[in-house]
């Protein structure tokens, strides 16, 4: 996907461009510092994808995608949150506050290729297959498959795979929402789990494949056990 992005802060212009610079199927074609800027570039040039900060000299983003005749498909960056809902009314693909993780920037490529796939006729939902872990001042791709369980320590989470641990960044309820629609279920507080890797439940524990014992917290069993039974 050809993507440009419309951005006046030096530092999150870099930031994008690694994030781009890191996704084999993006392609950077342009960064701009206004709207004004991109205006011209888009007169003239196919894009497939925008990311769009909304504080702008000249213009600001919102402003500026409203006056787009045919614009690309639209990811906002902005690091303030009140106006999310009027850009998802203008039909933007995403909204990412600042600052923003890897993994949610890949969310929000994701959600680009699905709306491009739907519209060529292909089917929609795609499960995730892989996701990448930030994890001290790395990026370690993780098979979803691979994974156990997730459970929170303090202000980080434990990502458990057979025979390996990784320390991730990111908090339990971030990979509830990254993983929720692909077989991962919250039982406890502390723990999420990948329903794929049950083996039994005795009780209140669930025993994995792997031969670890997670316990079933009092307010998640009911809707756990209504989930997979």
């Amino acid at each position: 996907m050809r993507c440009i992005i419309v951005e006046d802060q030096p530092p999150a212009q870099r930031i994008l461009k690694k994030f781009i610079d890191d996704v084999p199927t993006l392609e950077l074609v342009g960064a701009f510092s206004n709207g004004v800027d991109a205006m011209d570039f888009l007169n003239t040039e196919s894009v497939d994808l925008m990311f769009l900060d909304i504080h702008l000299p000249k213009i600001n983003g919102l402003d500026f995608l409203k006056s787009i005749p045919n614009p690309p498909q639209v990811i906002l960056t902005t690091a303030f949150s009140e106006y999310a809902l009027e850009g998802y009314d203008l039909n933007v693909v995403d909204y990412l506050l600042k600052p923003f993780s890897f993994q949610r920037f890949l969310q929000a490529v994701g959600k680009v290729t699905v709306k491009q796939e739907a519209t060529q006729g292909v089917a929609m939902n795609t499960p995730l297959t892989e996701i990448y872990v930030k994890s001290s001042h790395e990026h370690i791709k993780v098979l979803i498959k691979d994974i156990y369980t997730i459970s929170s320590d303090s202000d980080y989470t434990e990502i458990y795979l057979k025979g390996k641990k990784i320390l991730s960044n990111e908090s339990l309820r971030h990979w509830l929402e990254v993983l929720g629609s692909n077989h991962f279920l919250q039982v406890h507080k502390s723990h999420i789990i990948n329903t794929k890797k049950i083996d039994r439940i005795s009780g209140n524990m669930v025993m994995l494949t792997d031969g670890s014992k997670i316990p079933m917290g009092r307010a998640y069993k009911e809707d756990f056990l209504k989930s997979i039974l």
